[in-house]
């Protein structure tokens, strides 16, 4: 049972940059994520610097400032228009990606190609973007901090300065740490090959991105005392593992009215009617497939592929082939959904809409202070925990991911502008909420899939398998992330806190 209180390192002279922090607690059998300190960790790095590459290194990946994470002040009234714009910028990226993957001849021949035909003309986009979020702002009385326009320009990034590879404070050997890689023999799909990165679609993962769960030191430490005042009862509710399929690539809480606005695709349990266009509304009529019909509540998360030559359905679609996400669907074997208390106090009833969204599907470009991604197997998970390499399990031993949601609540909002202020992770050491901020009950999810075996061969990586995300993420581990919607009926939310206040275990 336990938490892990390290912190990172300053990343070494490597081709591969890693930090590695996870938490974990265990109980009853399950072991099920109570990461307070996973947004908060001590972050030491600094993200593509300080590392020393030949004039020549490919370039990997595009790293824009994540503009949404900045806006912690927009009017309601203009909420729906910047999410447009939002959306928009990721889409220039995406097509900015796309553009460098598919022009190495182009690079090799003109060292002035990335900048002049795809970052420059990217900055000109975004400028014009972030200026009709300016726009949206100030046409319905808003403020808007002018110093966003500085969030324009991006930047590029080689091999060796996205986030995995090596795995840091491990004690135990790595296999395969030489960070650039080759395609590893699979059928291409969804465009052009990208040289030296990895992965079926060409943009990763790469070798590095692995590790032998079996040759890491244990990483996971006590969790907080409990207090006088702890809630220590569980609520867990089933809902299936989407074996019905339920898929789209839209995020209804960070794109609201944008098609594709995940450029990758989710698995949904729980509320049957979510996809951009949805309303609160809609989630109340939106049927579950949870066993207690009154928790219309919307659980969703990225899919994991496996990337052995199979053309999934969405080859060519939208999140899917056309967002360079290929390779088989996975449909978890396991999908526990479970509620927990506070070590400090009482938790009061989640508030019915409540948004929450639990890791950073950008971390490897955005760094760690919002990554909150847990890769471990069964037989592992209170042993070890991952943030940046995918774990290869031994025979008989199945992948895990886990996640535990923010668990402080500010009382007021059920959603934020960059849809993280409204809540946050209590203190690490002590489980206590910020001031101003009530505990909740914290949503921990358990996702367990039966994965082929990946190997390592000749700076290879075959029978790779990968988490869904934006395609300039490269499909790091980091990324990672979660998404949750609280609707409940019946006086649900009421029950869930009663049952964890008075130490029961429900179901």
């Amino acid at each position: 049972m336990g938490r892990n209180t390290r912190k990172r390192r300053t990343p070494l002279a490597t081709k591969a940059i890693a930090a590695s922090a996870a938490l974990a607690l265990g109980g009853g059998g399950l072991i099920w994520a109570n990461f307070y300190a996973s947004a908060h960790e001590s972050n030491n790095q600094t993200w593509g610097g300080n590392q020393t590459k030949a004039a020549t290194a490919q370039v990997a990946t595009v790293s824009c400032p994540d503009v949404g994470q900045k806006l912690t002040n927009v009017p309601w009234r203009a909420r729906q228009g910047v999410a447009t714009e939002l959306s928009n910028l990721d889409k220039q990226i995406t097509e900015a990606y796309t553009r460098l993957a598919s022009t190495r001849d182009a690079q090799a021949k003109d060292p002035s190609f990335v900048q002049n035909a795809i970052v420059g003309p990217l900055k000109e986009k975004r400028s014009a973007t972030i200026n009709r979020i300016r726009i949206d702002i100030q046409r319905v009385g808003g403020s808007f901090d002018t110093s966003l326009q500085q969030l324009a320009a991006c930047t590029t990034q080689t091999a060796d300065q996205t986030t995995g590879g090596q795995q840091q404070n491990n004690g135990g050997q790595q296999q395969n740490t030489g960070g650039q890689q080759q395609n590893n023999g699979g059928q291409q799909q969804g465009g052009q090959q990208q040289a030296n990165n990895g992965g079926q679609g060409g943009d990763g993962p790469s070798a590095a991105d692995f590790v032998d769960i079996t040759k890491v030191a244990p990483n996971v430490q006590g969790k907080p005392r409990n207090l006088q005042n702890a809630s220590t009862g569980t609520f867990t509710t089933r809902c299936g593992v989407n074996a019905n399929q339920n898929h789209n690539s839209d995020n209804v809480i960070v794109a609201p009215g944008v098609t594709n606005g995940a450029h990758h695709v989710h698995d949904y349990v729980g509320n049957q009617k979510v996809n951009a266009f949805s309303s609160n509304q809609t989630f109340l009529q939106g049927g579950t497939s949870c066993q207690n019909r009154n928790d219309l509540s919307a659980y969703y998360w990225p899919v994991i592929r496996e990337q052995d030559g199979t053309q999934e359905k969405d080859a060519n679609a939208d999140g899917g082939g056309k967002d360079l996400n290929v390779g088989k669907i996975l449909v978890a074997q396991q999908a526990q959904i479970k509620y927990v208390g506070s070590p400090a106090s009482k938790v009061v009833a989640m508030p019915q809409f409540l948004r929450i969204i639990t890791g950073d599907a950008k971390a490897a470009t955005n760094g760690t202070a919002n990554a909150n991604a847990h890769w471990s197997c069964t037989g592992f998970e209170n042993k070890v925990q991952l943030t940046t390499q995918y774990p290869i399990c031994p025979q008989g031993s199945n992948v895990v991911r886990t996640f535990a949601f923010q668990s402080c609540w500010d009382g007021v909002n059920i959603d934020s502008a960059n849809h993280r202020t409204h809540v946050a992770f209590p203190d690490p050491a002590s489980g206590v909420c910020p001031n101003g901020f009530k505990a909740i009950p914290q949503l921990t999810m358990r996702l367990v899939y039966n994965v082929p075996q990946p190997v390592i061969q000749n700076g290879q990586v075959k029978n790779a398998y990968a988490v869904d995300g934006f395609p300039e993420q490269l499909h790091k581990p980091i990324t990672d992330h979660d998404d949750f919607i609280s609707v409940t009926n019946g006086g649900l939310a009421n029950r869930i806190a009663g049952c964890i206040n008075t130490g029961r275990n429900c179901a």
